[in-house]
C-alpha cells in the first residue's frame, strides 16, 4: 500500500507562485479590454424621432452649440444630433442640447459618421484606428465593435449600405453589422500579402456605393495617378476583385487635387483640376470627368473654377449635390449629369418638406430641388464664423448647421 502524499514547503510556494501569476495575467487582460478606460450613459429609454416638419421657418435663431470635432459633417441618428469631441461621442436633444446619451474612451476619436440611425465612432490604439464601435442611435447602446490594423488617420463615409474607412496606405469596407467586406492597399499578414494586385500604393482618395468602390492611388511603377474600381464585397474580403485599373491620362492626372467626388452604381465622378499641358500653350480648364463602372472614361465637364480643397458631395433623394467652395451644382444620382447650378453658395445642402435648405453667407436659401429656382431666404446671423464650408442637416424643426468644429442648432 502506498504511503498517502504530503504537501512540502516547495509545493505550497511553487502553488502561490502560480496563484499570483494567474492573478497578475487577469489583470493585464483587464487593463488592456475593451471596458477598461470606456465611459457609457445610455438613455433610460429609446428616443423616438420627432415628427417631421410641415412648413418652413420664415426665421431661425440659434438655440445651443456645442463642439463637434471628430466628423465632417453635420450628423443625426434616429431622434439625436450628434456630436463627438475629445474621444466622447455623444447624442443630444435637437432643441435644448442636452444629453441624452454619451459614449467615451480614453483614446482618441479618429472619426464618427452614422446610417441605419446607428452611429459610428472609431478610436486610435497602437495598432492605428482600430477600434470601430457601433452605437443605437436611440439608446446610445453599444450594438457591436470590431478590431483590425488601420492607418494612423482615416476618413470615414457611408453610402447608404456600406461604411467606408480610408486611410493613406489602407482602406477596409464595413457591413452593417461592421463585418468587413474588403480590405486594400497594404496588408499586414504575412499570408495575405500576395492577393492585393499591387503593392507600396499611396491610397489619395476614395469612395463607395452598393455596387462600387471606386479608390485613386499613386503606384511607384505608374507615370500618373490610377482609377481603380472594385467590388465592394467579393467573395473573400481578404481578395479584391477589380472590375478595372487605370491610369488617368491628361491634365491634371497626377495633380493631388484630383480625387473622386462621387459613386454611383454605374458611374465614377472625379474632379481633376486644370492646368498648362507640358506639349501646348493653352490652359486646360478644370473638369469634372465622369467613367463607367469598369473605369473607363465616359465625358467630361468643364468647370469655369477650380474646386476648393474642401469641395464635397452629397447625395439628397435621387440627386448629387457637389459643393465647388463657392457655388453648388446638382447631377443626376446615376448618370452625373448636370442638371442645374446655384451661385454663392458657402457649403452642402439638406432637406426640408421637400426643399433644398442651402447655406450662403447672409443665411439660409430654400431652393426648388428641380430646377435650382430661388424660393426665399432665411436670414442666419453667424458672428464670428471663419470661412470653413458649412454642413446641414434636419432633424424635425430643428436646422443643424455645422461650422468649422462646432455644431449650431437653429430653431
Amino acid at each position: 500500500m502506498l504511503a498517502p502524499e504530503r504537501r512540502t514547503r516547495a509545493d505550497i510556494i511553487s502553488a502561490v507562485a502560480i496563484a499570483v501569476l494567474v492573478l497578475l495575467a487577469a489583470v493585464a487582460v483587464w487593463a488592456r479590454g475593451d471596458a477598461t478606460g470606456t465611459d457609457s450613459v445610455t438613455a433610460p429609454t429609446p428616443v423616438s424621432a420627432p415628427p417631421a416638419a410641415d412648413r418652413l421657418p420664415t426665421t431661425l435663431r440659434e438655440l445651443w452649440h456645442a463642439s463637434d470635432s471628430a466628423d465632417s459633417r453635420a450628423l443625426t441618428s434616429a431622434g439625436v444630433a450628434v456630436t463627438g469631441d475629445d474621444g466622447t461621442v455623444t447624442g443630444r436633444d435637437p432643441l435644448t442640447g442636452a444629453q441624452v446619451w454619451r459614449y467615451r474612451r480614453d483614446m482618441p476619436l479618429c472619426g464618427v459618421e452614422s446610417q441605419f440611425a446607428m452611429v459610428l465612432a472609431v478610436y486610435r490604439d497602437q495598432r492605428g484606428c482600430s477600434q470601430a464601435t457601433l452605437l443605437a442611435g436611440d439608446t446610445g447602446e453599444r450594438r457591436t465593435s470590431r478590431s483590425s490594423y488601420m492607418d494612423e488617420t482615416v476618413r470615414l463615409s457611408v453610402d447608404g449600405t456600406y461604411a467606408l474607412a480610408q486611410g493613406p496606405r489602407r482602406l477596409e469596407l464595413w457591413r452593417s453589422d461592421l463585418v468587413r467586406t474588403i480590405e486594400y492597399g497594404y496588408v499586414d499578414a504575412p499570408v495575405n500579402v500576395k492577393t492585393q494586385p499591387r503593392s507600396g500604393c499611396d491610397l489619395l482618395s476614395s469612395g463607395s456605393s452598393p455596387s462600387r468602390l471606386a479608390v485613386i492611388e499613386r503606384c511607384p511603377q505608374d507615370p500618373a495617378r490610377r482609377l481603380t474600381v472594385l467590388n465592394p464585397a467579393p467573395k473573400d474580403n481578404t481578395v479584391p476583385e477589380e472590375y478595372g485599373s487605370h491610369v488617368l491620362s491628361g491634365v491634371g492626372a497626377d495633380a493631388p487635387e484630383t480625387r473622386v467626388l462621387a459613386v454611383s452604381d454605374s458611374r465614377v465622378l472625379l474632379y481633376m483640376p486644370g492646368g498648362s499641358p507640358t506639349d501646348a500653350t493653352e490652359v486646360a480648364p478644370p473638369r469634372l470627368a465622369v467613367y463607367d463602372g469598369n473605369g473607363n472614361p465616359l465625358v467630361v465637364q468643364q468647370l469655369s473654377a477650380p474646386l476648393g480643397d474642401k469641395a464635397s458631395a452629397v447625395k439628397l433623394g435621387s440627386t448629387f449635390f457637389v459643393f465647388t467652395g463657392n457655388s453648388l451644382i446638382a447631377l443626376n444620382g446615376s448618370t452625373f449629369d448636370p442638371l442645374w447650378a446655384a451661385p454663392d453658395v458657402v457649403g452642402t445642402p439638406a432637406m426640408m418638406t421637400g426643399k433644398l435648405l442651402v447655406p450662403v453667407t447672409d443665411g439660409i436659401a430654400v431652393l426648388e430641388p428641380l430646377s435650382g429656382a430661388e424660393i426665399s431666404r432665411i436670414p442666419v446671423p453667424r458672428p464670428g464664423a471663419d470661412t470653413s464650408p458649412l454642413s446641414l442637416a434636419v432633424l424635425g424643426t430643428t436646422v443643424l448647421e455645422k461650422r468649422g468644429t462646432v455644431l449650431y442648432a437653429l430653431g
